[in-house]
């Protein structure tokens, strides 16, 4: 029998209950969270099938994900996950129009992802949470926690007031950099509070809607952060553009590509093809992978971006969109698989 292939999962959503938070809240936080609950706004969009998993709830009862013992027997063991990057919801905070407030609770998330999880097995490894409203704050967080071995990534969210390649933005990156650790977007909240509009049209009606169009947050963001010059900035910086789709990055490259050719002065500060920068520095997750009727068309979709290099397996535990490594990306080499399950994550990561 063949050797299961080993994986690297890099987006597990571990949760917790608003009152786990509270041992590490100070006044007048504590009295806030104990009264009200986090209370950051979500996207508003009524999903028929839920979040979870049903199947992840742990058998004492409790939110899907929020038991340790259940997820490193239903994931770990189950699927040879040799390392799993804990991504929490708590990115979503940043949704809340009070920035002091989003910072806390983000500092009590990764302290309580520090004592409650990471410890717990040796595949756990941590996202540390910062909220964008105010960067100078993120990045003071960031160097708080940074130097913690198990925390291997900062994780924000994709739901922001501005495109998140703008400079306002780039304490946190220049932190990260600092720090070796790369910068992760994540949705979830698209629409909600502070955030803008879910789509480039506006709100749309239907969870269906605003579920298909995630896509485009992420690449307004891309885009941004090119056109910005993040990455000319912050040489050493890599993003990971986690849960937003891959289908759509060909053609954004080209695009933006020949747009260059015409109106590089507009961006005199990039000094390569902005396709490159984002070959570079960048990496997709495969989950919401999508599943054309013709398999071959997402091979041939593949090899436009270099794809065995440039994406990272995710399986979204303990979502309803859950994705097995063994039931995705079949038709692949087994070299390309490698990499996208295990060798890619593996470097990056430092693992």
């Amino acid at each position: 029998m063949a050797e299961k292939m080993k994986v690297i999962d890099v987006d597990v959503h571990n949760e917790q209950n608003d009152s786990d938070l509270l041992p590490y809240l100070a006044e007048p936080w504590r009295s806030r969270v104990a009264a009200t609950g986090i209370g950051y706004s979500g996207s508003g969009y009524y999903s028929p099938v839920g979040v979870m998993k049903k199947d992840a709830i742990p058998p004492g009862g409790g939110k899907a994900g929020s038991d340790p013992d259940l997820m490193i027997k239903q994931l770990l063991e189950g699927y040879n996950v040799e390392y799993c990057i804990l991504t929490g919801v708590v990115y979503n905070i940043s949704t809340t129009h009070d920035a002091d407030y989003a910072a806390v609770i983000c500092s009590a998330y990764n302290d309580f992802l520090a004592a409650e999880w990471l410890g717990k097995h040796k595949a756990f490894k941590g996202a540390l949470a910062v909220a964008t409203q105010d960067p100078y704050l993120a990045a003071r967080e960031i160097d708080r926690m940074g130097g913690h071995p198990d925390f291997v990534e900062v994780m924000i969210s994709s739901a922001a007031r501005a495109p998140l390649g703008q400079r306002q933005f780039h304490p946190i990156y220049e932190a990260a950099e600092r720090n070796g650790l790369p910068i992760a977007l994540h949705p979830g909240a698209e629409g909600g509070g502070g955030s803008t509009a879910p789509t480039a049209a506006g709100y749309p009606s239907r969870y269906i809607e605003w579920h298909t169009c995630l896509s485009q947050m992420f690449m307004a963001h891309l885009v941004s952060m090119v056109c910005e010059g993040v990455f000319e900035k912050f040489p050493r910086l890599k993003v990971v553009l986690t849960e937003g789709g891959i289908a759509w990055l060909p053609h954004l490259m080209w695009r933006l590509d020949k747009n260059y050719k015409a109106l590089r002065s507009t961006v005199p500060w990039l000094k390569k093809m902005p396709s490159q920068y984002i070959r570079e520095h960048c990496y997709l997750t495969t989950q919401p992978i999508e599943e054309p009727d013709n398999p071959q068309h997402l091979i041939d979709l593949f090899n436009m971006i270099d794809a065995e290099n440039m994406i990272l397996y995710s399986s979204d535990y303990p979502h309803w969109d859950f994705d097995s490594p063994d039931m995705i990306l079949r038709r692949l080499k087994p070299e390309a698989k490698r990499k996208i399950f295990y060798e890619n994550a593996k470097s990056l990561y430092n693992l």
